[in-house]
């Protein structure tokens, strides 16, 4: 059996193998082969590696946006030329299918080239001042050392999101990947070197959480602090970051409903539902978490629904079947225990509800497309965020019942509302509180749109004009003339 392969940490243009010489394991989640390692970085590494970025900024701020886009516009050109590469190491290490996997890259390559053609309108204001001779000008100028702490459903992607707009507004990046999918962000540091970034503007630490990503967080030099994760993982950076009083931008997890009324068209609603929680193993902060359907047309929605997911094929990732494994075996486990708890509580399992054995990937972290009916609202599986491919249903009287059930949350992510009711649609638009909500349309996203939650589910945001501004603080210029 061949030895796995090693990928290293990136600090300060330096390829590092860890001060401590500990290795951490990458698991193929098809198979549960191990065939990655990547160093167990620790508090040495992440001071390094922030003193490296501080150290940077100077020399980066000093060049002009559209310099600074220069370097992202190559960055893309390289991920063009390697997307298959890319593609299929976020399939080995994330477990998407080979399409999925493109897409990521695509997108990837989509946020690094907004933010690239974003350098042109990057502006501040003129203001009128209170005396002659006066000026009052707000410019917009980087925070500084930002981390940027990424989740593991994409582990590209959300590199690109955070580095490119952090990088075109002229701070400095240290990037930590979660533990589980760190591969993709090596070799996205093996761009940034052939590509002759300048040394220290973009760092790459390895390790886990509790250790790395505390040090990152904690540290006095980390001014910005970028986290895509669970409500659980941001309120831990809050806290750490608070001691510095580091600024935040936290794009956390929520409890997307699907709601279904009876004048929708079902057929298209049914489509657009089983896409929006069974993509990506149903692990997108923003997929469909619960179906809130009208009880006059529950029964042929779900009907439909079950046919639609039992076609939903399991197998090699590469060879694009429906679904791929879940990430982690621990999120595998996590997910069974939620299905489970909720048929002790008299949830039927309609579809699914165990583990699955694909042929020659026995050992992978499987689970089956999962349909349940008769869970309330109390439940766990419709309380806690399930982040897989687990759909619970549950009858509505009508609009009202969805909206109390949703904003009785702590979290607001998104919900998905189907109807042609302008009426509803547009009281969906004023009283839903998410951050997102789509209106007849499934799972998507604009690369100049804005990506944020409501309530627990985040601070901040990401992308269009209005992610790039949370990449930039505000100075203030009272400028006297003519003395």
């Amino acid at each position: 059996m061949n030895s796995p392969a090693f990928f290293r940490a990136y600090i300060d243009g330096r390829w590092v193998d860890g001060s401590s010489g500990r290795r951490i394991a990458v698991h193929n989640p098809a198979s549960d082969a191990v065939w990655a390692e990547v160093p167990d970085c620790g508090v040495e590494e992440c001071e390094e590696a922030l003193a490296a970025c501080d150290r940077a900024g100077g020399g980066w701020r000093a060049l002009t946006p559209m310099q600074r886009a220069k370097y992202l516009e190559a960055l893309n050109r390289k991920l063009e030329d390697e997307m298959e590469h890319f593609a299929r190491l976020i399939v080995m290490e994330q477990g998407k299918t080979y399409k999925e996997a493109l897409g990521e890259v695509a997108d990837t390559i989509g946020y690094m080239k907004y933010a690239a053609h974003s350098a042109r309108w990057l502006r501040g204001d003129i203001l009128p001042a209170d005396n002659p001779n006066e000026r009052l000008m707000t410019f917009k100028v980087p925070y500084g050392v930002c981390v940027a702490l990424c989740a593991y459903n994409y582990p590209l992607a959300l590199i690109g999101r955070k580095v490119g707009p952090a990088l075109v507004t002229g701070n400095t990046v240290v990037i930590k990947p979660h533990e589980a999918t760190p591969v993709t962000a090596s070799e996205f540091c093996r761009l940034v070197d052939e590509v002759g970034l300048p040394k220290g503007v973009v760092s790459l630490v390895t390790g886990y959480g509790a250790n790395v990503g505390a040090g990152l967080v904690s540290n006095r030099r980390t001014r910005l602090v970028t986290l895509t994760g669970s409500i659980a993982a941001g309120q831990r950076v809050a806290k750490l970051a608070s001691e510095n009083l580091a600024s935040l931008v936290l794009e956390l997890g929520g409890k997307a409903p699907f709601i279904v009324m009876a004048d929708a068209n079902v057929d298209a609603a049914v489509e657009a539902a089983t896409v929006a929680r069974f993509a990506n193993s149903g692990q997108v902060c923003i997929c469909n978490e619960m179906a809130f359907i009208d009880r006059r047309i529950v029964a042929e929605f779900t009907d439909k629904l079950l046919k639609r997911v039992a076609a939903i094929t399991l197998g090699d990732p590469m060879d694009n079947p429906g679904m791929g494994p879940i990430s982690t075996a621990g999120a595998r486990d996590r997910i069974a225990a939620m299905v489970n708890e909720v048929r002790v509580h008299g949830a039927q399992v309609l579809i699914g509800g165990e583990a699955a054995r694909p042929e020659g990937l026995e050992n992978g972290y499987w689970y089956k497309p999962t349909v349940i009916s008769g869970s309330s609202a109390s439940m766990p599986l419709i309380r806690d965020e399930i982040f897989g491919p687990v759909l619970p249903i549950l009858p509505i009287e009508d609009f009202d019942e969805a909206v109390h059930i949703v904003n009785e949350r702590d979290d607001g992510l998104s919900a998905y509302l189907w109807t042609n009711d302008n009426g509803t649609i547009n009281r969906a638009i004023d009283e839903l509180e998410t951050g997102t909500v789509f209106v007849n349309k499934g799972i998507s996203g604009s690369f100049h749109g804005y990506h944020n939650g409501h309530k627990r589910s985040g601070l901040g945001g990401e992308d269009g004009p209005y992610g790039l501004e949370n990449y930039l603080q505000k100075r203030s210029v009272y400028l006297a003339y003519g003395q």
